[in-house]
C-alpha cells in the first residue's frame, strides 16, 4: 500500500477547488477570505509534508489520477521541488491577502470581495496542477484557468487604468497560450503522445534524426516562446508594469510572486521530463532563453531607474527579476537550473513583500503612489517602511539576504566547468550591471521613506506627517513572516541548494 502522502498534491488541487465552489455560496466576503486563508493553510501543511518526505528520502512518485494507466490515463507527478514550490505558492497567497487587506476593503466593491476569493480560489489551484501535472495538455488547460483567474484579480479594482491593464494582459496572455497550444499539437503529431514520460523516451528515440530534428527545434521554440509570454519575458513583458502597477495591492503582490512562476515552472519540466538540458542546448532554445535573461536583466532596471511611480517601478523590477532565472534556465546544467528554482523562491517572497510594504507606504501618504510624496512614509508606517527596506535591499544584493544568494550561485553556475566562455562573460556582466542598476533605483527609494528634513507635502499641500499611520495586525504578521523568510534564505542557502540540485536530477 503506498504512503498516505502521496495523495496530497490531488487533495490541494481538489481541496482549493472546492473552496472556489463554496466560496460562491457565501456573499459575505470576510467568511469567504476566511474559507480562503484556512484553506491554503492546510494546503501548505500538505504540500511541505510531501516536501519533508520526498526531500529526505531523495524520491519522486507518481499519481494516477482515475482507473485508466499511461498513456491513455493522467497523472501527477511529485518530486522535492514541486512540493517546495507549492508550498511556497500557499504562504504567498495568504501573506499576501493579509498583508493587502485594507487595501482590498478600499479598492474592491463588497459585493465582490467573495468573487475575488473564488478567482484566488481558482488560482491556487492552477498553480498546484502547474506544479504537479505530468500530463502536457493538462498544464495547458490549468494555464487558461489561470489566465483568467489573474486577469479577474486586477480587474477587481473597477476602475478605467486596471480595464485597460486587464485587456493588454488578456490579449497577451491568450497570445502566449495559442502559441504554447499549437506547440504541444504538433509534439503530438510527430509522437503521438501527451504525458511526459512517454514524450521523453519518443523524443529522445529521435531527436537526432535530420529529418526531424528542425520540426523539434521548431515544437521547442514555440513551447519556450508561449510560456516566456506568459511569464513576461522580455520583449514580451509590456503588459506587467500597467497589470501590476494598477492592481490592488494583493493582486500585484500574488501576480508577481506567484502567478508569472507557475509558467517557469512548467517550462522547467518540460526542459527537464520531456527533453533534457542537453537536447534544449542542442535544438538552440537555450541559447535563445540565456540571451533573452541576460537582456531582460539589464532592460527591466534601466526601466525601473526611470520610473516615479513606487508600484510601477517594482513591476519593470520583476521583469529584471524575471530574467535572472531565464538566465540559469538558459545554461542548460543543473546547477543553472537549481540557482533558476532557488531564484523563484527568493522573489516569491521578496516581490510580495515590496508590493505589499509599498501599499503600507501609500496608504500612509494620503494614498499618493509618487516616490516623491512618500518621504517619510517608513516613519509614519515602520512595519512598511521595514519590510520595503529589506525587500529592496535584497534586490540589491545585499549579503544575508535572498537576493544576494541568487547573484551568487547564478555566477557559480556561470562559472562551471563546460560552459561557454561568451555565456560565462555575458552572465556576469548582466549580473554586474543588473546590481549596480538595482542599488540605482532602490537606495534612493529607501533613502526617501526615511527621510525626515522635509515635510512631504502632497499635490494640494497637505501634510503627510502628522499623525502616525497604524496598519492593520495581519499586514505587521504577513510583512514580518515574508522579512523572516528572506533573512533566512539568505542565510540557510546551502542546505536549500542541495536539495534543489538533488530535486532537478529528479525531474
Amino acid at each position: 500500500m503506498r504512503p498516505f502522502y502521496e495523495n496530497f498534491p490531488f487533495f490541494c488541487i481538489f481541496l482549493t477547488m472546492l473552496c472556489g465552489i463554496i466560496t460562491t455560496l457565501i456573499h459575505d466576503g470576510k467568511k469567504a477570505r476566511y474559507v480562503t486563508i484556512i484553506s491554503l493553510f492546510l494546503c501548505a501543511a500538505m504540500n511541505a509534508t510531501v516536501f519533508i518526505m520526498t526531500a529526505v528520502k531523495g524520491v519522486n512518485f507518481t499519481y494516477t489520477m482515475g482507473a485508466f494507466p499511461a498513456p491513455w490515463g493522467n497523472e501527477l507527478r511529485s518530486g522535492p521541488i514541486e512540493a517546495l514550490l507549492a508550498t511556497v505558492f500557499c504562504l504567498v497567497i495568504n501573506f499576501s491577502l493579509m498583508g493587502g487587506k485594507k487595501d482590498l476593503e478600499l479598492d474592491v466593491l463588497p459585493e465582490k470581495k467573495n468573487m475575488y476569493y473564488i478567482m484566488m480560489d481558482l488560482l491556487a489551484a492552477s498553480l498546484f496542477a502547474l506544479c504537479y501535472t505530468n500530463d502536457m495538455f493538462t498544464g495547458y488547460v490549468f494555464i487558461e484557468i489561470n489566465t483568467i483567474a489573474a486577469c479577474s484579480i486586477v480587474m477587481a479594482k473597477d476602475c478605467g487604468q486596471t480595464i485597460v491593464a486587464t485587456i493588454r494582459y488578456l490579449i497577451m496572455s491568450l497570445v502566449g497560450s495559442g502559441v504554447y497550444l499549437l506547440g504541444i499539437s504538433i509534439l503530438y503529431s510527430i509522437t503521438g503522445h501527451l504525458l511526459m514520460p512517454n514524450l521523453f523516451t519518443a523524443v529522445n528515440d529521435i531527436i537526432f534524426d535530420p529529418q526531424l530534428r528542425y520540426p523539434l527545434a521548431v515544437v521547442a521554440g514555440m513551447i519556450c516562446i508561449g510560456l516566456t509570454v506568459k511569464s513576461a519575458l522580455f520583449p514580451f513583458h509590456t503588459w506587467l508594469p500597467s497589470a501590476h502597477g494598477s492592481a490592488t495591492s494583493s493582486s500585484s503582490a500574488v501576480l508577481s510572486g506567484a502567478v508569472l512562476k507557475g509558467y517557469i515552472i512548467l517550462l522547467i519540466k518540460i526542459v527537464c521530463r520531456v527533453f533534457t538540458p542537453r537536447d534544449i542546448s542542442y535544438l538552440g532554445a537555450g541559447y535563445i532563453l540565456f540571451i533573452l535573461g541576460a537582456a531582460a536583466m539589464i532592460y527591466g532596471s534601466i526601466w525601473a531607474v526611470r520610473e516615479t511611480h513606487a508600484k510601477r517601478m517594482i513591476a519593470y523590477s520583476s521583469v529584471a527579476q524575471i530574467g535572472y532565472i531565464y538566465l540559469g534556465l538558459g545554461l542548460c546544467t543543473t546547477a543553472g537550473i537549481a540557482a533558476a528554482v532557488f531564484q523563484i523562491i527568493a522573489h516569491a517572497f521578496t516581490k510580495p513583500l515590496l508590493f505589499v510594504s509599498a501599499g503600507g507606504l501609500i496608504d500612509a501618504s494620503g494614498h499618493q503612489k509618487k516616490l516623491y510624496y512618500l518621504r517619510g512614509a517608513g516613519w509614519r508606517c515602520p512595519s512598511a517602511g521595514i519590510g520595503f527596506t529589506v525587500g529592496g535591499l535584497s534586490m540589491v544584493g545585499l549579503p544575508l539576504l535572498a537576493g544576494f544568494v541568487t547573484k551568487l550561485v547564478l555566477g557559480q553556475a556561470a562559472l562551471a566547468e563546460g560552459i561557454p566562455q561568451w555565456q560565462m562573460i555575458t552572465a556576469l556582466a548582466a549580473i554586474g550591471i543588473s546590481s549596480l542598476l538595482n542599488a540605482w533605483y532602490y537606495l534612493p527609494a529607501i533613502l526617501q521613506i526615511w527621510k525626515t528634513e522635509d515635510e512631504p507635502l502632497g499635490p494640494n499641500g497637505e501634510v503627510y506627517s502628522e499623525g502616525r499611520y497604524t496598519p492593520s495586525r495581519p499586514f505587521k504578521v504577513a510583512v514580518a513572516c515574508m522579512c523572516l523568510l528572506v533573512l533566512i534564505l539568505g542565510c540557510a542557502a546551502r542546505p536549500l541548494m542541495n536539495i534543489l540540485i538533488q530535486g532537478v536530477g529528479l525531474l
